[in-house]
C-alpha cells in the first residue's frame, strides 16, 4: 500500500492509540480514507445497522472494541470484566440495551492457566450481571513475547428504540454537561496496581456497566448525547463536542467530582485527572431545562456523585476549564499518552 500523504507520521506510535489527536488523525486519514462507505460513522460508539429485520419500535445496534491492559488484574476488575463492561457501555451510551457479545482471545504462550480462569470467571460474572451472552468467539495463541499475556477483541449487539435520537450533531449553545460520578478512578487504579513510582493504594477501578445510568437518562426529555469517557477521559470527550458543535466547552473545576487519591496521585506525578480514563461513567449533554432533573434521577438511583460539570457556549472551538480560584485554563487536546496503556 502506498503511503497516504494525509497522515504526516511515518511510523505508528503508542500515541496513535491514546484517544487524542494522533488517534483521530490515524482513523480519519487512513481507516476512513480506505474503508469509507455510506454506513461507516466514526463519531459514534455504536452504529445503527440499516437492516430492516426488526418489526416494531426497535432498531439493531452494533459495536466493536479491543482490550489491552497492564497488569491484567487490578483493584475492581480484570481484563475480562473490563472487556464486557467496555463493550456493553458503548452500546448503552448509544441508547441501546446490550444483548449479545462475541469474543476473540489472543493468548500469549506462557500465560498462567489460573490467571486465564480468573479472567474468564470475571467475564462470566459481568455477563450475568448485565444480562448479556457471549454467543460466538475464537482463540489464538501467539509466541512468548508477542503479546501482553492476553488481548481481547469483542463485538456487541443491542436494540435501541427507533424514537430515541442521540448525537453530537444535536448539541446547542446553552446545553449542560453532566457526569455520572467521579473521574479518573480507572486510570489511577491501574497505575497504582503497577506499583510504579513507589506508589500503592486501595483505590478501585470504576469499571462497571453504565446501562442503569443510560436507561435513567433516556427517560429525560432533552437528552442530546451520551459518551463513556474511556481513553482520554472527560477532556477528550469535551474536545470531540467542541469540534462537532464548533463551540466552546466550559468545564467547572469546582463541580467535577475527583476522589482524594486520584487528586493526590495527579498532584505528585503531574497528571491531569480530566484526561484519565473512566470505565463506568457517562458524560451526558442535556437541554438546560432538563439537566437538574437528570442529575436528580441519577442521585435517586444511587449515583450520588453525579454532577453538572459544564456547559456549551458560543465561541471558538476549544475546551476551557474554569478553575476554583476563578481563573480559566485552556485544556489542550491530548497528544502524548497520559499513562501507559490502561484499556
Amino acid at each position: 500500500m502506498s503511503k497516504n500523504q494525509k497522515l504526516q507520521d511515518d511510523f505508528i506510535t503508542l500515541a496513535h492509540g491514546n484517544g487524542g489527536r494522533y488517534m483521530r488523525e490515524l482513523i480519519d486519514n487512513l481507516f476512513v480514507h480506505y474503508l469509507k462507505n455510506q454506513c461507516l460513522d466514526t463519531t459514534v460508539d455504536a452504529a445503527r445497522l440499516p437492516i430492516d429485520l426488526l418489526s416494531g419500535e426497535m432498531e439493531l445496534m452494533m459495536t466493536t472494541d479491543g482490550f489491552t491492559v497492564e497488569p491484567l488484574e487490578f483493584p475492581g476488575g480484570n481484563i475480562g470484566s473490563l472487556a464486557v463492561h467496555g463493550t456493553i457501555n458503548d452500546l448503552a451510551v448509544s441508547g441501546s440495551t446490550p444483548i449479545y457479545l462475541t469474543l476473540n482471545a489472543f493468548i500469549e504462550e506462557g500465560l498462567d492457566v489460573a490467571v486465564l480462569e480468573r479472567i474468564l470467571s470475571a467475564m462470566a460474572e459481568a455477563c450475568r450481571e448485565s444480562n448479556v451472552s457471549v454467543v460466538a468467539g475464537d482463540t489464538k495463541v501467539v509466541r512468548r513475547g508477542q503479546g501482553g499475556g492476553i488481548y481481547l477483541a469483542t463485538t456487541g449487539i443491542g436494540l435501541r428504540p427507533r424514537t430515541l435520537k442521540l448525537g453530537l450533531e444535536l448539541l446547542q449553545a446553552g446545553d449542560k454537561i453532566l457526569v455520572s460520578g467521579s473521574v479518573g478512578d480507572h486510570g489511577t487504579a491501574v497505575l497504582l496496581a503497577r506499583e510504579q513510582f513507589g506508589l500503592r493504594g486501595d483505590l478501585k477501578s470504576d469499571a462497571a456497566s453504565v446501562h442503569p445510568i443510560t436507561q435513567a437518562l433516556a427517560k429525560v426529555s432533552g437528552l442530546r448525547f451520551m459518551r463513556d469517557p474511556t481513553r482520554g477521559g472527560i477532556a477528550t470527550v469535551a474536545h470531540e463536542m467542541a469540534r462537532t458543535a464548533s463551540a466552546t466547552i466550559r468545564l467547572f473545576e469546582s463541580s467535577i467530582p475527583v476522589k482524594g487519591p486520584v487528586r493526590a496521585v495527579c498532584d505528585m506525578l503531574g497528571y491531569d485527572p480530566y484526561f484519565l480514563a473512566c470505565e463506568g461513567r457517562v458524560v451526558a449533554v442535556l437541554a438546560p431545562e432538563s439537566a437538574d432533573l437528570a442529575q436528580s434521577l441519577l442521585n435517586d438511583i444511587g449515583y450520588k456523585e453525579a454532577a453538572i460539570i459544564g456547559e456549551i457556549s458560543s465561541g471558538p472551538s476549544r475546551v476551557v476549564l474554569e478553575t476554583r480560584l476563578g481563573g480559566e485554563r485552556i485544556l489542550e487536546e491530548l497528544e502524548d499518552d497520559p499513562l501507559p496503556r490502561i484499556c
